[in-house]
């Protein structure tokens, strides 16, 4: 006689068994917040499940770059890589229930930047929207992060090391753009610095992409 296959869902590569003490534990984690109302967070889970079904057909360099960014968590990485071996339906139906929960721990700018990957995915000739969204993101973690800079020399080891540190520390001195004054309309003029680490940046990204396979 058969044995009845075990529910349950992977995580990192590991099976949880569904009623596990681990499965428990994570459902804990998972939880969302008790001030929205239960119909709001069954909407929210279904359209954040949603995305992240289409997160499986995203291309490996676009999500290369969610994931170098941090819009795509290292947990939430393993469970779409995951999810691309099930082969079986309901397995397959199981685990995309375990990404939706994960995409639910996401903030908003994490979510936004998963959907504009996603939308320049399937517009095609939007790419190079994407290419400058990504070189905006390296900018900005640039000037406020001592470590993000480590982190591109890692990604892209051709770089001129001297040539970007000096155009950090020129940019910081120069100060950064007001956020609230160009929300309000406003383009205050930037300093030469802030515009070559763009340039920078988005060649790099751009050469990158062409060497891709």
């Amino acid at each position: 006689m058969s044995r009845k296959p075990t529910k349950g869902y992977y995580v990192k590569g590991h099976f949880v068994a569904e009623g596990s003490e681990l499965d428990l534990e994570l459902k804990r984690e998972l939880k969302g917040s008790d001030s929205a109302s239960r119909t709001d967070l069954k909407r929210e889970s279904n359209e954040l499940q949603k995305l992240g079904e289409d997160l499986l057909q995203l291309r490996q360099d676009a999500m290369q770059q969610l994931v170098t960014l941090g819009h795509v968590p290292e947990l939430l990485f393993e469970a779409i890589r995951d999810a691309k071996k099930i082969t079986n339906f309901e397995g397959l139906r199981r685990q995309m229930q375990y990404v939706g929960k994960l995409m639910r721990k996401l903030d908003e700018p994490q979510v936004q930047a998963i959907r504009d990957a996603l939308d320049v995915q399937h517009n095609g000739s939007a790419e190079e929207t994407l290419a400058l969204h990504m070189a905006e993101h390296w900018r900005e973690r640039l000037l406020k992060d001592d470590q993000a800079l480590a982190d591109w020399l890692v990604a892209h080891p051709d770089t001129d090391s001297q040539q970007l540190r000096a155009l950090v520390r020129q940019a910081r001195k120069d100060g950064l753009p007001d956020k609230s004054a160009v929300s309000q309309g406003a383009f205050p003029r930037q300093g030469r610095a802030y515009r070559d680490i763009f340039k920078l940046v988005r060649d790099h990204l751009s050469a990158q992409k062409a060497e891709a396979p």
